[in-house]
């Protein structure tokens, strides 16, 4: 009994000390990066190519690498994930360390030849979550957190999208967005919205210092990525006040949250008539 009791506090012991290595031996970065991209069957394959596009380009970027190296580190650790519904995440380039524009054009060449892979729905709240798991169990300490969302619509699956938004963020992760609004005008599916930029405002973002930067035209791919990049490395916002709007916002100003959920319920109800 004794022995088992000195093999079991032995073990507990390794285990401690081996967690407290772990944590005490994670490389430092500067930032932590989830780039986290709407691949639903919503966007076409077009416009798919576009967002990967922009952020190919913007890896390649001088002034991105230069927001790099001005950090304390001069290194990021960035990942790159595409997203649709509830159980449709998956990891397209794992972690990897930016600290130089050698290995910022290897990112940039890797993602380039990557396929993109499409699912239906939109679980905003699914890729929320799939995000922060991945920053709480990667090798590197980043002194900020940041999960970079980008979306073309609401989400209509999985849990709301405020609840795994004030989850990241009591979890000191800040949630900037890349609303789509190609169709604002004229909305041409179901679940399109006019005014995703107010839903993503109030119901994506979050942290502190969260914003977001609209793409209206397929021509603002290229430059609204390269910007929001070279924003979050250096620990910048948008001079604009309207895209500084927290995300927490009271109730008479809020956007409905909860409006992709019950289009979707409109939806199958009708379908089933």
């Amino acid at each position: 009994m004794r022995f088992l009791s000195r093999l079991l506090l032995f073990v507990l012991l390794a285990v401690g000390i081996g967690g407290a290595a772990s944590a005490q031996t994670r490389s430092p970065v500067d930032l932590e990066l989830v780039l986290a991209v709407d691949v639903s069957l919503s966007m076409d394959m077009d416009e798919q190519r576009l967002q990967r596009d922009g952020y190919v380009a913007a890896f390649r970027d001088a002034e991105v690498w230069n927001a790099i190296a001005a950090g304390a580190n001069g290194r990021i650790a960035v990942t790159y994930v595409e997203w649709a519904g509830q159980v449709n995440q998956q990891t397209v380039l794992p972690w990897t360390l930016i600290d130089s524009p050698a290995a910022a054009q290897a990112f940039s060449d890797q993602l380039e030849a990557a396929p993109i892979s499409r699912a239906r729905m939109t679980s905003i709240s699914g890729a929320l979550t799939y995000s922060g798991r991945q920053l709480e169990r990667n090798p590197y300490k980043g002194t900020r957190r940041v999960v970079d969302i980008s979306g073309d619509g609401p989400n209509n699956s999985g849990p709301p999208v405020q609840d795994a938004r004030d989850e990241l963020v009591s979890m000191g992760i800040v949630i900037n967005g890349l609303p789509i609004l190609l169709k604002r005008d004229q909305p041409s599916g179901f679940f399109d919205i006019s005014n995703l930029d107010g839903y993503y405002t109030n119901c994506v973002i979050g942290g502190a210092g969260a914003f977001m930067i609209p793409v209206r035209d397929r021509s603002e791919f290229r430059s609204a990525t390269r910007r929001k990049l070279i924003l979050e490395i250096s620990d910048l916002v948008p001079e604009e006040p309207a895209r500084l709007i927290p995300a927490q916002a009271t109730a008479s100003e809020a956007s409905d949250c909860m409006i992709g959920e019950r289009m979707w319920r409109l939806y199958m109800d009708g379908s089933r008539q």
